[in-house]
């Protein structure tokens, strides 16, 4: 049997699929970051399972005892507290593990706080996004990444507590004050909320702390807009070199983003 690892809610009980439920409640044992969170879930949808813990501090050891169980044929099935297990939680070790044994591994998707939270923000770009875990923990390597994003023009997405919410914002405020942002805050869950405006604007708002489970978004970088002067100067300097005026116009078009006939016109 592959090993299955299933997508759990990350805040509503209701938002699971019937695909995991199913799994749930066929597998031989259910691996779990918290018990007594998984149990939970399963009461709310009448479904008894053998639960085993399998969290950061004990992956080591329990990959090493499950591998061979997978080998056997035990049907196991893979969770975290919410969402999907391997990102930003335990299950990529065992993920891999089971690969390198020629065990089939198959993923029932679900709830995403990454999705969720950047469609709920607004600040979905035409470029795709990217999501880098949690922010660091030091001043010194928050600082570097902020440093890092502000050279990316797509929506970037973060988690963070709630206890480190306020001198994050505060660090990422130094480099990129004027980023539209979001703060996603218990998605999902009876007090959702969603706080928008810039880093700078944000860190002044989440300064007195914050509660709950925490999902930050940055969003794209507008372009720049061209500097026309400086692409007609360029335009002349083709131009005076002994190339034609469509093709120093077409030229500099592509290079700066001025349109070809405006550079053209103006040439004129």
């Amino acid at each position: 049997m592959p090993l299955a690892v299933c997508a759990t809610p990350i805040g509503n009980l209701e938002d699971v699929t019937l695909r995991v439920l199913r799994e749930l409640a066929e597998a031989d044992v259910v691996l779990c970051e918290d018990t007594r969170h998984t149990r939970k879930l399963l009461e709310r949808h009448g479904i008894r399972a053998r639960l085993l813990s399998y969290h950061e501090h004990n992956e080591a050891k329990r990959t090493a005892e499950l591998v061979p169980r997978l080998e056997a044929g035990e049907r196991i099935a893979l969770v975290s507290d919410s969402g999907l297990p391997a990102i930003s939680d335990p299950g990529a070790r065992l993920v891999a593990a089971a690969l390198e044994a020629g065990v089939a591994v198959t993923v029932l998707p679900g709830p995403s706080a990454v999705e969720t939270a950047l469609v709920a923000s607004g600040l979905v770009g035409e470029e795709g996004y990217q999501f880098v875990g949690y922010l660091p923990r030091g001043e010194r390597a928050l600082l570097a990444l902020a440093e890092e994003l502000a050279r990316r023009p797509w929506p970037v997405v973060a988690f963070e507590s709630p206890q480190r919410l306020p001198a994050s914002l505060g660090v990422l405020a130094r480099v990129i004050p004027d980023r539209q942002a979001a703060v996603c805050r218990e998605l999902t869950k009876r007090f959702e909320e969603g706080a928008r405006g810039t880093v700078a604007e944000l860190a002044r708002r989440f300064a007195g702390g914050v509660k709950g489970e925490i999902t930050l978004v940055l969003g794209a970088v507008a372009p720049a807009e061209p500097d026309e002067g400086a692409a007609q100067a360029a335009v002349a300097e083709l131009l005076e070199a002994g190339l034609p005026r469509r093709q120093a116009a077409d030229v500099v078009s592509r290079l700066t983003g001025v349109a070809r006939n405006r550079l053209y016109k103006a040439s004129l």
